[in-house]
């Protein structure tokens, strides 16, 4: 008799499809995913399948949305961003969204993403006038503004981007650079456009390592609902409801993120 000990389940599009539905997401949801595709297990088809997943599951009748950055230090030679060339550099589901049919791609120069779906196009116009990585009016902070969804798709509530947008409305200090980085972006024409952007930076140090005390205030308040897509611990929250929630706390206390310090529920 064949021991089954070590053998891993294998994942399909099937069953990822019904993981996503089972987690709360609905086909016309607007839905922003963070991934880790280790997180996931096994899957037949590998990260397309994947892929496929979340795009047949929302992008249909809804809007899917992955973070495409290009904020670390090998990204942008010269400062210019190509955004029909430039890789990611938050996880391999990313970088192989960014070159799917019918992906659109924001031109924020490291704070962009890729966008498929209704209205993808109209969703990430006009990132090109950001002056910060997550400005309210940008991509990140529209996602309150359309009752967005925000996946944890086995990725850290560290990863958080969103909050970074919040802290930003809220004009948190020592958040950002005092001077700017001066980045160009390349246009489908090749023309350079000039986007100058005040980068992430706190005396702090990453803040974002923070974002995850936030998860059990979230889950309590009704906020995010925690389950399994394929292996990975996953979370679906509300993006305008965790915004009011961070929101109401940053001005009670505005180094909220400053340390780790759990929040009282």
């Amino acid at each position: 008799m064949t021991s089954l000990i070590g053998i891993n389940h294998m994942h399909g599009y099937q069953s990822l499809c019904q993981d996503l539905i089972n987690l709360g997401i609905k086909a016309t949801d607007t839905v922003m995913v963070h991934s880790s595709m280790k997180a996931i297990g096994e899957v037949e088809g590998g990260a397309d399948t994947v892929l496929d997943s979340l795009s047949d599951t929302i992008a249909k009748q809804g809007l899917l949305l992955l973070p495409t950055h290009t904020w670390q230090e090998w990204n942008c030679q010269d400062n210019i961003f190509d955004p029909l060339s430039e890789p990611s550099c938050v996880g391999i589901l990313t970088e192989l969204f960014r070159q799917r049919p019918r992906v659109v791609r924001s031109y924020h120069p490291t704070h962009s993403i890729g966008a498929l779906g209704q209205d993808a196009e109209r969703y990430i116009y006009g990132e090109e006038l950001s002056r910060s990585p997550c400005p309210k009016l940008g991509c990140w902070g529209r996602l309150a503004a359309v009752n967005a969804k925000i996946l944890f798709l086995g990725a850290s509530p560290k990863t958080n981007t969103f909050l970074h947008s919040v802290e930003e409305w809220h004009h948190i200090p020592d958040r950002l650079a005092d001077s700017a980085t001066l980045y160009q972006i390349r246009q489908p024409n090749g023309r350079l456009i000039d986007c100058p952007i005040h980068r992430h930076h706190s005396s702090r140090g990453d803040v974002s390592k923070h974002y995850d005390k936030m998860m059990p205030l979230f889950l309590q308040q009704g906020m995010a609902k925690q389950g399994r897509i394929g292996d990975a611990n996953s979370y679906l929250c509300d993006a305008a409801g965790m915004a009011e929630i961070v929101g109401e706390l940053l001005t009670q206390n505005p180094k909220l993120f400053d340390d780790h310090q759990p929040i009282a529920i």
